[in-house]
């Protein structure tokens, strides 16, 4: 079992227009099994580069900046973005893994029945989508409703995916997601109904 899910509520500076507006409450889950026919997940890539960690981070708490008047009062222990800098790499990194993905798999974005993106912010969607050749009609998007839920994102996702019959047998799915730190990967999965059930 695979679960996401965080209270980014907790975290958010009201004070701060550039995060408290983008972050939303969320979480989803999956569970994996083995697969004995050609469904299931196909291939992924993973990747980590924590020279990222100073453009999203929370600063304060842990061990590094343990809790104190001081930390409290000048609001270290909220979420703290560099908005212009994630967003550069988390287009380059979604769409490059995304991209790689496909191209090693021999597929391109006419092969995808649906693309389920980190749900981070409209822009980084439609680009990594763009550069995937992915038609905006086959990208999933629910930003608009819930913000961005951070690691609930996917699994919530590919629950109204499902809910909503946007998938069907033998459809290729592809997941990318972009995360603190930072982090990001792509997953291909080919579909089997009997997963909805």
């Amino acid at each position: 079992m695979v679960i996401g899910v965080d209270t980014m509520t907790s975290i958010l500076d009201y004070q701060d227009r550039d995060t408290c507006v983008i972050f939303g409450d969320g979480g989803g889950g999956v569970i994996l099994e083995p697969s004995n026919n050609k469904s299931g997940i196909v291939d992924s890539i993973l990747h980590m580069d924590g020279s990222g960690g100073e453009y999203l981070i929370v600063p304060g708490g842990g061990s590094r900046m343990p809790s104190t008047k001081a930390s409290v009062n000048s609001r270290q222990h909220y979420i703290k973005q560099d908005g212009k800098t994630v967003f550069k790499y988390a287009v380059k990194g979604m769409a490059e893994v995304s991209k790689k993905l496909l191209d090693r798999n021999n597929l391109s974005g006419d092969d995808i029945a649906l693309f389920i993106p980190h749900q981070a912010n409209k822009r980084i969607i439609d680009a990594s989508a763009e550069r995937c050749g992915i038609s905006p009609d086959k990208v999933l998007i629910n930003i608009d409703r819930y913000g961005n839920t951070t690691a609930g994102t996917i699994p919530i996702a590919l629950n109204e995916a499902v809910s909503e019959n946007q998938i069907n047998d033998g459809d290729y799915v592809l997941l990318a997601a972009f995360g603190a730190g930072f982090t990001w990967g792509s997953m291909l999965i080919k579909w089997d109904s009997k997963w909805a059930k």
